[in-house]
């Protein structure tokens, strides 16, 4: 009878072995190893050369979205590193991410660049891109109009984020590092600053443009302003709340329903750094684009101490972000799909 026990419960763990074990197996690329992996992907970027890099065979990227061919787009476009490179890993995740500044010719731009690595080989790449005079908040360029998004290379340059190596004792558990982290989404979606987990110095520098005081309600948030200049609709009125950090500031106003398709897919413990990728999604009735963006969260002492972002403004008729889960992709603005008419003679 215990022989019989023993073998039944082995029988019912010997799943969760096989699957701890596919596991290890697909994220058995440490530190170092995912470190090459970047490196090798970045090289064979620059040198416009897909085959340069340990690519998997389905493999898949994204430019702002958008599935891109392989050897197109920034396959073509860039032609160097500029004057910003960190490189975060997640040996957990089996992820790694640049961010900072290419140069693509004579013109910069601010990037987040993540990868995949699985059996050594890369299968995913996905990029946020933010370009001068993409659109921004308010649409489009316009002709004699100021730039319509916040674009500052060599602010990024002039403060860019840390590129170090915590002490062992200063670091923060992974745990820990993405509950801080989702505690400034939550702040958001909450309209309450006093959620967030943040330094009172803490900062977000947006594509570059250091945001100050301007905190949630600068131009990725959407403000109290929508698209052209109109309000969305009013909203209760809000408590008054004590001193927050000026990244943590603004939410009660802030322009943003709610925090989509959250992913945190690097934590870089070493670092204390955390990259979230998401969507913000406005108020009902605002006419204020969606925004997607990529953020580094950079912790000290169990709070946040700076945000930097790369991000852009989608069409309308995109889904994004383009990566699964892709219930994230939705909703869409409503009539982007018209109802079909009635069939002529159909049953009411």
């Amino acid at each position: 009878m215990i022989r019989r026990v023993v073998i039944l419960l082995l029988c019912a763990i010997c799943p969760l072995v096989w699957a701890a074990s596919a596991l290890a197996a697909a994220n058995d690329c440490d530190r170092a190893c995912l470190k090459t992996a970047l490196d090798q992907y970045l090289t064979a970027v620059l040198t416009h050369k897909p085959t340069a890099a340990p690519l998997f065979a389905g493999f898949r990227q994204t430019e702002n979205a958008v599935v891109v061919p392989l050897g197109e787009g920034m396959w073509k476009s860039v032609t160097a590193l500029g004057k910003v490179q960190r490189k975060y890993l997640d040996a957990v995740s089996g992820q790694a991410a640049y961010y900072g500044i290419v140069e693509e010719g004579s013109t910069s731009a601010v990037v987040t660049i993540r990868i995949r690595v699985e059996d050594h080989k890369i299968t995913e790449a996905e990029w946020y891109i933010a370009r001068a005079g993409d659109p921004g908040l308010n649409g489009p360029a316009q002709p004699g109009q100021p730039p319509p998004n916040l674009f500052n290379p060599d602010g990024l340059a002039a403060a860019p984020p840390p590129d170090r190596v915590l002490p062992k004792a200063a670091r923060a558990s992974r745990e820990l590092l993405l509950a801080i982290t989702n505690s400034y989404f939550d702040g958001i979606t909450s309209h309450n600053g006093a959620i967030v987990m943040a330094d009172p110095r803490c900062d977000r520098m947006e594509n570059g443009t250091g945001m100050g005081n301007r905190g949630g309600g600068g131009a990725r948030g959407g403000g109290a302003q929508g698209r052209g200049g109109q309000a969305p609709p009013a909203q209760p009125a809000q408590p008054a709340q004590p001193a927050l950090s000026s990244c943590a500031a603004g939410f009660a106003n802030l322009n943003v329903q709610l925090v989509a398709a959250r992913r945190f897919p690097v934590v870089d413990e070493e670092a204390g750094v955390v990259l979230a990728l998401a969507v913000f999604i406005r108020r009902p009735g605002s006419p204020t684009a969606r925004n997607v963006f990529s953020e580094w969260f950079v912790i000290d002492d169990a709070k946040i101490r700076n945000i930097y972002t790369a991000m852009f403004y989608p069409p309308a008729e995109l889904p994004v972000p383009n990566w699964p889960p892709f219930e994230g992709n939705w909703p869409l603005p409503a009539g982007i799909v018209p109802t079909p008419a009635p069939a002529r003679g159909a049953a009411q």
